[in-house]
C-alpha cells in the first residue's frame, strides 16, 4: 500500500519529509504516519545528525527500532529536525534551522529532539521516534505538552543510532498520550542480535490506571535551586493528585544529584570526542579534496562543517581524556556516575516509582540562552540523572504555567517501563 503525506512544516519540524511512501498493511501501526528523528538510520533516506558534515549521507539500512515500525505497518513519513549530533536543549543548534513550539512560535521546543515534539504537537503525526542522551526526549516532550519515554538502557537496541555518547543514549516513543507511547515501546523493544548492549527484555503491556498503593519517593533535589517556582508548584500538583488516587508518597534524598550535571557532561563530551572522529571526509560526509596537507584539510573541514556547538563539546571532551587530566576529571565523573546510580537504587529499594518535575521551567524564547551554554547545560539538570542511573523515565504534561506546558517526570526500576508507564496513564486519565 501507499501513503501519501501532505501535511504543512509550519513548525520547521522536519529536516526531510518523504511525500509518497509504502507501508505494509497488518500490523498493529498499519498505515500509521510516523516521524523518526535524524540521527536514527533510514535506508533510502537522508540522515544528517542535523549536520552539514552528514549532508546527503544516505543510510545502506535502517535501525533496528526502524526496521521493527516497519514491520507493524508504520509509514515513515520523514526525518525530525534536531540539534547537531544530539547536543543541545533547544533544537536550535541544528546546521539547518530551529524548529519552534507549536505552543508559541516564538519559544522553543525542547531538544535535541524537538523536531519529534514539535510534530507530534501540532498533529503532523500521531507518534515519533527520539533518542535521549540526557534529556532529549523529555525535555522536549515537556516543552510542548506531549508524553516521551527514555528506556532503561539496553531495553531498546541502538543498533543504527548515531550516537554522540554510546553509554548514555537511548531511543524511545513519543506520543500525544501514554496509550501511543506504549503501543510504539512495544514495536521497538524486540530483541537485536546486533547490539551487544541490547538485553533480550521485550515490553509488552497494556497501561493501567491502578496505582492505588504504590510507593512514589519525591526527591528535595528536584524542587531545588533553579526549579520555577510555579513549574514546582504545578508538579506538586500533580503528585498530589496521585496521592489523592491512592499512591504513597514518600519524601527522600538523592545527595549525589549535587554532581550529575558536571559528571553527565565530562561523560557525554568525553564519549563525543572519541565517537565523531569517524566525520572526516573520508569514511563519512562529503568527501575532502586534498589540495593542501591532510592535517590541514582535516582541520578546515572539521572547523567549517561541525557546528559551534558540536566543536566545543568535542574539545571539552579531549581535555578531559587528555594526559594529566584523564584521572582529574574522566575517571572521577565516574565515580560520581556509580554513585548516583546507587542513590537510585536505594531509594528504588525502598519505592516503586520516583516523581519530580521534568525541566526546572517552561519554554524560554528562540535566542534567550542560546549565547549562554553554562546556562543552556543547567536547564538539563533533572534529567541526566536518570541517564547516568540507565533507569526509565517518562515526562507526561501536567498543566501550564503562562499558557506553556509543564511536565511530571516519573522514573522508575531498571526494567520497569509498565510502573512508569502505568503511573503516568493513571494520571493522564484522572485530569483528562
Amino acid at each position: 500500500m501507499r501513503y501519501r503525506f501532505d501535511a504543512e512544516d509550519g513548525n520547521n519540524a522536519f529536516i526531510t519529509i518523504v511525500r509518497d511512501a509504502e507501508y505494509k498493511e497488518g500490523g498493529v501501526l498499519s498505515g500509521i504516519p510516523v516521524a523518526v528523528k535524524d540521527n536514527i538510520s533510514t535506508k533510502g533516506i537522508p540522515t544528517t545528525c542535523g549536520s552539514k558534515i552528514l549532508e546527503g549521507y544516505v543510510p545502506p539500512y535502517d535501525a533496528h527500532a526502524v526496521a521493527m515500525i516497519k514491520e507493524a505497518g508504520a509509514v515513515i513519513v520523514g526525518k525530525t529536525n534536531m540539534d547537531e549530533f544530539g547536543m543541545g536543549t533547544t533544537t536550535e543548534n541544528s546546521a539547518y534551522f530551529p524548529t519552534t513550539n507549536p505552543c508559541d512560535r516564538t519559544c522553543v521546543p525542547g531538544g535535541s529532539s524537538g523536531g519529534s515534539a514539535a510534530a507530534i504537537a501540532s498533529d503532523m503525526v500521531p507518534m515519533a521516534l527520539g533518542s535521549d542522551t540526557g534529556g532529549s526526549i523529555r525535555c522536549p516532550a515537556a516543552f510542548c505538552g506531549i508524553v516521551g519515554l527514555k528506556p532503561t538502557y539496553g531495553r531498546v537496541s541502538r543498533f543504527g543510532l548515531i550516537a554522540y555518547s554510546n553509554s548514555l543514549e537511548q531511543i524511545g516513543p513519543m506520543a500525544k498520550n501514554v496509550t501511543d507511547v506504549s503501543k510504539l515501546m512495544e514495536v521497538i523493544s524486540k530483541p537485536d542480535i546486533y547490539d551487544s548492549t541490547a538485553y533480550n527484555r521485550p515490553y509488552v503491556h497494556t497501561p493501567s490506571a491502578q496505582i492505588k498503593g504504590k510507593k512514589i519517593a519525591v526527591p528535595k533535589e528536584y524542587f531545588g535551586e533553579g526549579v520555577d517556582d510555579k513549574v514546582a508548584d504545578c508538579v506538586r500538583g500533580a503528585i498530589s493528585k496521585l496521592e489523592e488516587m491512592g499512591a504513597e508518597i514518600i519524601d527522600c534524598s538523592i545527595p549525589s544529584m549535587k554532581y550529575a550535571l558536571a559528571a553527565y557532561y565530562v561523560t557525554c563530551t568525553s564519549e563525543a570526542s572519541s565517537n565523531l572522529s569517524r566525520f572526516d571526509g573520508v569514511r563519512f560526509g562529503p568527501k575532502v579534496e586534498m589540495k593542501r596537507s591532510w592535517h590541514d584539510e582535516y582541520r578546515d573541514y572539521r572547523g567549517e562543517r561541525f557546528g559551534e556547538e558540536v566543536q566545543r563539546r568535542i574539545l571539552l571532551g579531549t581535555f578531559a581524556l587528555s594526559a594529566g587530566y584523564y584521572g582529574k576529571y574522566y575517571a572521577k565523573a565516574q565515580v560520581a556516575r556509580s554513585n548516583i546510580r546507587n542513590d537510585f537504587l536505594r531509594v528504588l529499594n525502598e519505592a516503586d516509582l520516583i516523581a519530580g518535575p521534568t525541566m526546572p521551567n517552561t519554554a524560554f524564547k528562540i535566542g534567550e540562552k542560546s549565547s549562554n551554554p553554562l546556562e543552556m547545560y543547567l536547564a538539563d539538570i533533572l534529567t541526566v540523572p536518570a541517564n547516568l542511573a540507565g533507569v526509565p523515565a517518562i515526562s507526561v504534561p501536567c498543566g501550564k504555567v503562562g499558557g506553556m506546558p509543564v511536565g511530571l517526570q516519573i522514573i522508575g526500576r531498571h526494567f520497569d517501563e509498565e510502573s512508569v508507564v502505568d503511573a503516568a496513564f493513571a494520571y493522564e486519565q484522572e485530569v483528562n
